[in-house]
């Protein structure tokens, strides 16, 4: 042992490439590509080549990692195989894991493997409604009986929700069994229809009328100015809550008046993709009233990368976008508590579907309307008709923004059906 140095060390980390170098009787220290820097006890037992991680440098010195790699030695002398012992130590940790600490570990392992807006989901209906019942508890002691009270507590407030956070419970104690961190899974056997019942029937998509949307565009502040902004963008460009929520301001290009939103935050990419379809970056054009709204939510973002950073800072860990779920509640209270009779309650998929209806009624070529709100062409129109329509999208979306705001502001509507269809 001895050959190397503290200087060396820290040489080869400030260098940042990969290395693997000998300190004597198998203790080597490691950098890799990434960076990460550690200390390996390489050695033989039963004949077989075996090496032990003992740990990360600087955390772990030179002179501490020796002196470790020293008592490996002894124990391997006498019959003991260090990297089993300490394998057989983690796992004995593991088997005393809390929920969270299990669940933390199943979003971590998830990563790359699920779509990340899916492991956003499922961390925020964890933190919400299952850590402050039982994060804390073994995840070994856990029954099946607490499961059934936490789903039961969210379906009061909402079947869908209810749904997911199942979901949720069962793929991390799932994942439990996998690690053998847990012996029994205490989801097995819950039922969603049995706990939160069947499903309810599929309802039909709202389209706002015309005296919907001027009764509804006066009273919009009282939802709250970023709510407010929210509706006004969705229903002017037909794009979806999750492509708004994860808007960020690098692709919002004012001086063109264009919002890219990327590919991997579009909605169905996988199962478009599976079908042969190229699924790109999907370029709106921004009208100047969206615009107005888009320069009125970063005045509010205060220096967020996100058009629209969460809004409880409480929970954040970072810079991170809204949830939906917090437009959605918004939308509910309004509806009940604004409108009244005025209005029939709406989703923001609603603003979508009023968007693309209204569209249609202001003489809007089909293709191009179906294009205003990324719908695919489909069939041979998708493979032969490769042009995306910006132009005519432009003055599409330039129309509807004027009739909104004819609306909003009590006026007649003065749009031009047919200058409309000609675009």
């Amino acid at each position: 042992m001895g050959k190397l140095t503290d200087v060396q060390l820290k040489q080869w980390v400030k260098a940042g490439e990969h290395v693997a170098k000998s300190d004597g009787n198998g203790l080597t220290f490691t950098l890799s590509a990434s960076g990460v820097a550690a200390w390996v006890l390489r050695y033989r037992f039963g004949g077989k080549a075996k090496e032990k991680t003992i740990g990360r440098y600087p955390d772990i010195s030179l002179a501490d990692a020796r002196k470790i790699a020293a008592e490996d030695r002894a124990k391997i002398q006498t019959g003991t195989d260090v990297a089993m012992e300490k394998k057989k130590a983690k796992l004995i940790t593991a088997g005393a894991w809390t929920v969270k600490q299990l669940a933390e570990d199943y979003l971590e392992k998830s990563s790359g493997r699920i779509a990340e807006t899916t492991i956003k989901g499922r961390r925020q209906q964890l933190r919400d409604y299952v850590f402050p019942l039982i994060g804390n508890m073994p995840a070994r002691e856990v029954e099946p009986l607490a499961l059934v009270d936490i789903v039961e507590r969210v379906t009061v407030k909402s079947r869908h929700v209810a749904r997911l956070v199942l979901i949720a419970l069962r793929e991390v104690f799932a994942h439990g069994i996998a690690r053998h961190v847990i012996a029994s899974d205490p989801s097995a056997h819950i039922k969603s229809n049995s706990v939160i019942g069947p499903r309810p029937t599929s309802r039909s998509r709202i389209m706002l009328n015309e005296q919907e949307l001027r009764a509804i565009f006066p009273l919009l502040p009282e939802m709250g100015v970023q709510n407010a902004l929210m509706f006004k963008i969705l229903v002017s460009t037909g794009v979806r809550i999750g492509e708004l929520i994860n808007a960020k301001w690098v692709n919002v290009d004012f001086e063109k008046q264009l919002w890219t939103i990327p590919a991997e935050d579009i909605k169905g990419r996988k199962v478009k993709a599976s079908k042969g379809e190229d699924v790109k970056d999907f370029v709106i054009p921004l009208t100047p009233q969206v615009i107005a709204s888009f320069l009125e939510l970063e005045s509010l973002a205060f220096g967020s990368a996100y058009v629209l950073p969460i809004r409880a800072r409480k929970k954040a860990e970072g810079d991170v976008p809204m949830e939906p779920s917090t437009f959605n509640a918004a939308i509910n209270t309004f509806c009940k508590k604004i409108m009244q009779e005025k209005c029939r309650r709406f989703t923001p998929h609603d603003l979508r579907s009023t968007a693309r209806s209204h569209l249609g009624a202001l003489g809007v070529d089909f293709l191009v309307a179906e294009r205003c709100i990324n719908h695919s062409l489909g069939g041979l129109v998708a493979v032969y008709d490769q042009h995306d329509y910006i132009d005519a999208r432009r003055k599409a979306h330039t129309s509807l923004s004027n009739y909104f705001e004819a609306c909003e502001a009590g006026r007649p509507s003065h749009v031009s059906s047919v200058q409309l269809a000609a675009a």
